[in-house]
């Protein structure tokens, strides 16, 4: 066999993401929480960098909080609705002093156990089975791990999940799904073998509105399977359900307001999410000095990274404003009647009106809100496909298609659900031209079940 060794020279095209492509990507996606939080970051890492937060203007203590001014400027966004008008900001009492804390599905019980009348001992088991517990409230490490664990028996361990199953909210500490349903029967003191067993061999019917298969196993009518699934269905299967889980909340903060002026949209951006960056002007004259090769390669470094930083900003913010001006020229009827009247609009349309990519568009409304006149909404919600209507010249937002398939079916008999085939012939008649496989997609991503599903006896 015989191996040859050739050098070929070859070009090619590659695109190659630097780290500052990657980082000007990055700040166009990030929500305006995000942006703030990445901000703040750089200038604690980056000495070049120079802050400047706006302050309200008039304002001799920063600590001292003129509420008639706040509740003012709240009022103006319509978030006020109560007056504050002789408020006395010099009491020692503030009205924003009584937002209250929320409490966590851990601290909540652990609350239960410090009241029960029981040893110390016994609490501290019952903090460790808490602490043990998932995120929706099950105690998913089997029960034979926690006693090895702790060096008692597995039958100690046993009661001492018996006494977390007594607390609120009923199902706590269950292990699966049926015992978390059962438990909770057993709390509300009902004991019915019919639902116990249903429970047991029978969710899945409940799910499917297969109610003959239960009927015909436990011989009973379909009725009265039916009236069982119902109260089955008013249980909890997720008990932490409604609890501040303990992780950071998401707060929203819109990149820019739509204001209505005498009839005419206006867009303000948010300015607020990040303060005015600047370079400090003593890194500059360090430039200036040759002596310190070292220090002169630091701050160029971190001039480029902060000019980047600043530059990166600047683009995000713009690229916003252009798509809102977009959404402000298209979505009109949108902003001033709500979202039943939105109209077909997409990322492809808009990024090629704006000579950019489509994923570029993708990140630039990716997590970002608007204030509207209308309150404040995602931006994304204002992209949506459509169709074209019969004997229109406009298409027909896919918003509007989905509501009209929401209506007929809140509006249906329930004992004789209305079909995919029947919504598809009145959405016709309505002049949608929409086809029966289209409605069954669009009441899947409803979240809507089938017509069979729906029946009701």
């Amino acid at each position: 066999m015989r191996m040859d060794f050739n050098l070929n020279i070859t070009q090619e095209q590659k695109l190659i993401m630097t780290q500052q492509m990657q980082l000007s990507v990055k700040i166009l996606q990030m929500s305006g929480i995000e942006l703030q939080e990445y901000i703040d970051k750089e200038i604690q890492e980056n000495p070049v960098l120079d802050a400047k937060y706006e302050e309200p203007a008039g304002k001799d203590n920063k600590d001292d909080i003129d509420y008639k001014e706040l509740v003012k400027f709240l009022e103006f966004d319509n978030y006020g609705s109560q007056s504050y008008e002789h408020y006395d900001n010099s009491d020692e009492v503030s009205p924003f002093q009584f937002i209250s804390n929320q409490k966590s599905f851990g601290e909540f019980l652990e609350e239960q156990v410090l009241e029960l009348n029981k040893d110390e001992y016994t609490k501290t088991l019952c903090r460790y089975i808490i602490n043990s517990l998932d995120e929706k409230g099950y105690l998913a490490v089997p029960l034979k791990s926690l006693s090895e664990e702790l060096h008692i028996s597995e039958d100690d361990m046993e009661d001492i999940l018996y006494i977390i199953q007594s607390l609120e909210p009923y199902g706590v500490g269950a292990r699966d799904l049926k015992e978390c349903l059962k438990i909770q029967l057993k709390c509300k003191g009902i004991f019915d073998e019919n639902l116990l067993e249903i429970i047991d061999n029978h969710l899945e019917d409940i799910a499917e509105n297969r109610y003959a298969n239960i009927a015909k196993s436990l011989k009973i009518t379909a009725k009265e399977a039916q009236n069982y699934g119902d109260a089955i269905k008013k249980l909890e299967p997720k008990p932490s359900r409604g609890f501040y889980n303990g992780e950071e909340t998401k707060y929203i903060a819109p990149d820019a307001y739509i204001r209505n002026i005498d009839g005419e949209y206006f867009i303000i951006m948010n300015d607020s999410l990040a303060p005015k960056l600047s370079v400090n002007s003593i890194y500059k004259e360090i430039l200036k000095m040759d002596k310190d090769k070292d220090a002169v390669k630091y701050v160029k470094d971190k001039m480029n990274s902060a000019m980047f930083l600043m530059k990166s900003v600047e683009s995000r913010k713009s690229t916003i404003y252009r798509v809102l001006e977009k959404i402000v020229e298209k979505q009109k009827d949108s902003l001033d009647y709500g979202e039943d009247h939105l109209h077909p609009m997409t990322l492809k349309e808009v990024a090629e009106e704006l000579n950019l990519h489509e994923s570029t568009i993708s990140r630039a409304i990716r997590d970002k809100y608007v204030y509207t006149p209308k309150g404040i909404i995602k931006i994304k919600k204002f992209f949506t496909q459509g169709i074209v209507a019969n004997g229109f010249s406009e298409d027909i937002s896919t918003v509007n298609i989905k509501n009209a398939i929401k209506k007929l079916i809140d509006e249906e008999n329930k004992k004789k659900p209305i079909s995919d085939q029947n919504i598809c012939d009145k959405l016709n008649d309505m002049n949608m031209n929409i086809s029966r496989r289209t409605v069954a997609k669009y009441r899947e991503e409803l979240g809507i079940k089938s017509s069979s599903k729906r029946k009701r006896l």
